[in-house]
């Protein structure tokens, strides 16, 4: 049974986390719920506001916390009976973190502001949003909002395909359009992002003396549902909206999805505990645009590491590179294992199997391109196509479809297309050969 003091202290954070933490707002809030204005309730509002001016939107239930813990409210409040007499807050509010205050984001304050944006009734979005957590209890059947298929991986490990269902599918492009896209990710960040590619995550790296790449766990799963509430919290939404956004983007996956025969590796059983807490599914449209947001304290802090070490750094989805001339070479090795160091801080595991560094002896590889130069695709992989082409010309396009492509001439275009995107010089030979093939 709670206390006065906590009483108080639950009254006071559900009327302080409605706004911003301003102290003269909060002095107006604590005044309105307390029915009178104690001389200690500015030094109070001091003190909040100093300690949840950095980080996001925080919960109710945290500020709460901090005024329990605050020793000069539990006296004071305790030595003048304090009691709430109102719990009538202000208006919830908006509340950007100051970065984000331009960023054209969807201003939504309430759960019913969110519903009537998304043209969805507010239980079916609290069903969408699996407020009671349904999904990791339901074995199978119509109910479920996302197919699983699971795919093996080297050394026992499983990736989970995570597709979620039209209904939740649409709701979640709507988020990604009008939310997600307007908040800029890293600089270091290439993946899923408009206007670059693999090219542009590796060009930094062209004509290193060593380039050292790195590769994450379970990138999507790796992120928790509480790093995607923070973020929401941070670009304004109150505490009952984020809570609701993260349910949409966010998803636990049910055991029953996973091979009974996983729980005794212990490596799988890691995994399945990974997937079995509320993460990004890999499968949803919003889920790369969450991951690299997620992933800026990550990419900053990279980027300084790299920075002091004389290298450079980027990052495309959980590929992470680095490179450097003389300076980053000499402490390469060193340097990775306080980059590992660092991922496993921010809730990142590496992969230490596909770790690799390269100096320029020999070929420097990420991300399928060949940098000791300029990002190119490998003359092998060139070659190997120049063959098939060539043969195609000569024999036939069906001699040479080994693996059944339906569309074969597409299969080939997009191969020299991946060329083309590294080296528009090297594909241009490609596609003259192409082009005097006989489809028939």
């Amino acid at each position: 049974m709670e206390t006065d003091i906590q009483s108080v202290a639950r009254a006071l954070a559900a009327a302080f986390a409605a706004g911003p933490l301003t102290a003269d707002r909060l002095v107006g809030c604590g005044e309105r719920t307390l029915g009178r204005r104690y001389r200690w309730l500015r030094p109070l509002a001091w003190r909040v506001e100093a300690e949840f001016a950095y980080g996001p939107r925080p919960r109710a239930d945290h500020i709460a916390d901090f005024l329990l813990l605050d020793e000069r409210f539990r006296v004071y409040a305790a030595r003048h009976d304090a009691a709430a007499v109102s719990r009538v807050h202000d208006p919830v509010e908006f509340c950007p973190f100051p970065a984000a205050q331009a960023w054209p984001v969807a201003r939504l304050r309430t759960p019913g502001q969110l519903a009537g944006w998304l043209d969805t009734p507010p239980q079916q979005l609290a069903w969408l949003a699996d407020v009671r957590g349904w999904e990791r209890r339901r074995r199978r059947g119509p109910l479920r909002h996302y197919h699983y298929r699971a795919l093996a991986k080297r050394f026992g490990a499983t990736r989970l395909i995570e597709a979620p269902k039209p209904r939740l599918k649409a709701v979640q492009r709507r988020l990604l359009a009008e939310i997600l896209h307007h908040v800029p990710p890293h600089d270091a960040a290439h993946g899923f992002r408009p206007g670059r590619s693999i090219r542009t995550f590796a060009a930094p790296h062209s004509g290193q003396r060593v380039v050292l790449k790195l590769d994450l766990e379970d990138f999507f799963p790796s992120t928790p549902a509480a790093q995607v509430n923070a973020l929401f919290r941070s670009l304004g939404y109150p505490e009952a909206v984020a809570d609701l956004l993260t349910g949409l983007c966010t998803n636990t996956a049910p055991a029953a999805v996973f091979s009974p025969d996983s729980a005794r590796d212990w490596r799988a059983a890691l995994q399945r505990a990974r997937y079995a807490q509320p993460h990004l599914p890999q499968g949803a449209p919003t889920s790369p645009a969450l991951a690299n947001l997620c992933a800026y304290r990550l990419d900053c802090r990279l980027a300084g590491l790299a920075a002091a070490a004389g290298g450079v750094y980027t990052r495309y989805a959980d590929d992470l590179a680095f490179s450097g001339g003389a300076e980053f070479a000499r402490s390469v090795h060193r340097f990775r294992t306080h980059a590992a160091a660092i991922a496993l801080e921010e809730g990142y595991r590496v992969n230490h199997h596909k770790t690799r560094v390269m100096p320029t002896a020999q070929q420097q590889r990420i991300a399928g391109l060949v940098v000791n130069a300029q990002p190119a695709v490998s003359r092998a992989e060139r070659d190997r196509l120049k063959a098939v082409l060539t043969n195609c010309v000569r024999h036939g396009p069906a001699s040479q479809n080994h693996t059944g492509h339906t569309d074969f001439r597409a299969h080939l275009g997009g191969r020299i297309a991946f060329v083309e995107m590294a080296c528009a010089r090297q594909a241009a030979k490609l596609r003259r050969v192409f082009e005097q093939i006989e489809w028939g």
